[in-house]
């Protein structure tokens, strides 16, 4: 990591073929800074997971990258072979939707209004359905194209979630604690479908979540925000890093290693960031 006080400008390791930069970025909500001078890159095919105290700014940042919230700095996207500032794709998952369970729409019908100006009414056209089960069928859930929203599973909706936020294909997909409420087998499929889908699209990946251990078997990096970046580097070098430990009260039992999976880069030495 870099040392706080070194003046990094950027965090991680050096950018690959295509990657998103956050550069010097900050929000500031009716006169009080919310995040500060954050600098990131994150790297097409490689999960991101974003950890941070209750109020670090986690959210906020998603939804500054979203377009929703006014932002100082700049973000950039740089395509493989390409120019930079080329129009930046997102994909985005909530961490819940409120769907009314007696509401007569089905996943088709969501589908239906994000890909065609057709009305609904009038039906759908033979390529919309043809689209929509290519999208559900990347996270395993094509069996539930006739299913209504009200009646899924809280894992079922967010694999469908994930397959909208995945058409068209995003340069970077964010996720806002998508496993919130769901149950173990539904959170192992999701990483389990996020972390194909990262490697099989060359897919950047920034997700937020509380759960440490789970996301550590998934992530290529870990970056710890508290309205600005503190450190950045892989899950073993970040669960065991004594600023992590303070900051989020969090302690890596004796001898208890999680069995990383993700494509992790141990040559890389953590870093703290300056503020």
């Amino acid at each position: 990591m870099a040392e706080a006080g070194e003046n990094t400008a950027v965090t991680g390791r050096s950018c690959g073929a295509c990657c998103t930069k956050l550069l010097d970025f900050g929000v500031a909500l009716g006169g009080r800074a919310i995040l500060d001078h954050v600098n990131l890159h994150l790297h097409c095919g490689e999960l991101t997971a974003l950890i941070g105290p209750n109020g670090a700014g986690k959210t906020t940042l998603l939804r500054a990258m979203l377009g929703e919230l006014p932002h100082t700095g700049d973000i950039q996207f740089i395509p493989f072979g390409g120019r930079p500032n080329r129009r930046l794709r997102i994909g985005y998952v909530p961490q819940r939707l409120a769907v009314d369970s007696a509401a007569p729409i089905s996943v088709q019908d969501l589908f239906a209004g994000a890909l065609s100006r057709w009305p609904l009414w009038l039906g759908y056209r033979p390529s919309v359905r043809d689209e929509t089960v290519r999208a559900l069928s990347q996270v395993e859930a094509a069996d539930l194209l006739d299913a209504r929203l009200g009646q899924l599973s809280g894992g079922q909706l967010q694999r469908v979630l994930l397959a909208l936020a995945l058409t068209p294909l995003p340069d970077v997909l964010l996720l806002d604690e998508p496993m919130a409420g769901i149950d173990h087998a539904g959170i192992v499929l999701f990483y389990e479908t996020i972390s194909k889908l990262r490697q099989e699209y060359d897919l950047a990946v920034l997700l937020i979540s509380h759960d440490l251990l789970a996301i550590a078997g998934v992530a290529d990096r870990m970056v710890l925000l508290n309205r600005t970046i503190l450190c950045d580097g892989t899950p073993r070098e970040i669960l065991s890093h004594d600023l992590v430990q303070r900051t989020m009260g969090f302690s890596l039992p004796s001898g208890q290693v999680p069995a990383f999976t993700g494509r992790h880069h141990l040559h890389d030495r953590p870093r703290e960031v300056s503020s």
